[in-house]
């Protein structure tokens, strides 16, 4: 077996089967640990500039790899046009460095701030170093390996395909460049911690909110002249 096959054939089963076990073992052990463990009551500001490019970035990133991965012909089809091609790739570009100075100044806040380096456990460290190399070869690839978009959805999205298939056709990621394979290994490697950190937490977001209807809420006030 060659490390290509170790790498990309044998390496996303062994993430999928941690994901998948450990998130369940993580449920029915203790599932109310399913949190992110929020420090923002021991500051604010910081966190704000820190968390909402971040957030907001990675959300955009992450649904146009979705896209990629759900729709590829749709994706090749709108970057035959050249100018749709230039604000795809411009805007996940720029929502990317976001991506990157968001956690960058999350990281910055928890090194500088001694309450939260108290609560930052071995795990937290890990995440935080696995999340920032891998956002940073993503904006390493979309500079220097242009129209990524496309060739996602040529190469990587068959690939993926041919994991779930339980068919790894491993040429198709094994020739490109070192910090495309990086980028996709690290993506496995955040899936296999995903149940061992809190990064779990995103399977606890409230989902039903978007579409669940609305909720009235009605505030009740005693009223000053009978209330006691």
């Amino acid at each position: 077996m060659t490390f290509a096959q170790l790498l990309f054939g044998v390496f996303p089963y062994v993430a999928i089967i941690l994901a998948v076990v450990g998130t369940f073992w993580r449920y029915w052990s203790d599932k109310f640990s399913y949190s992110s463990l929020s420090s923002q009551f021991l500051e604010t500001k910081q966190l704000f500039w820190g968390s909402v490019p971040w957030h907001y970035g990675i959300l955009v990133v992450l649904t146009g790899h979705l896209v990629a991965f759900l729709f590829p012909r749709s994706i090749l089809g709108w970057n035959g046009v050249p100018i749709r091609l230039y604000i795809l790739e411009g805007l996940a570009l720029i929502f990317g460095i976001l991506a990157v100075v968001g956690l960058a100044l999350l990281i910055v806040r928890r090194l500088n701030n001694p309450r939260l380096w108290k609560v930052t456990s071995t795990m937290d460290v890990v995440l935080l170093l696995v999340l920032l190399a891998q956002v940073i070869a993503g904006v390493w690839t979309a500079i220097f390996y242009r129209w990524g978009s496309s060739w996602f959805a040529a190469f990587a999205t068959p690939y993926l395909w041919s994991i779930l298939k339980f068919q790894p056709d491993i040429a198709l990621v094994s020739n490109m460049p070192w910090m495309v394979q990086t980028h996709i290994v690290g993506g496995f490697v955040l899936l296999a911690l995903l149940p061992f950190t809190r990064l779990v937490h995103l399977l606890s977001f409230p989902y039903e909110y978007m579409w669940r209807p609305p909720q009235v809420v009605i505030w009740y006030r005693r009223s000053r002249l009978g209330g006691s």
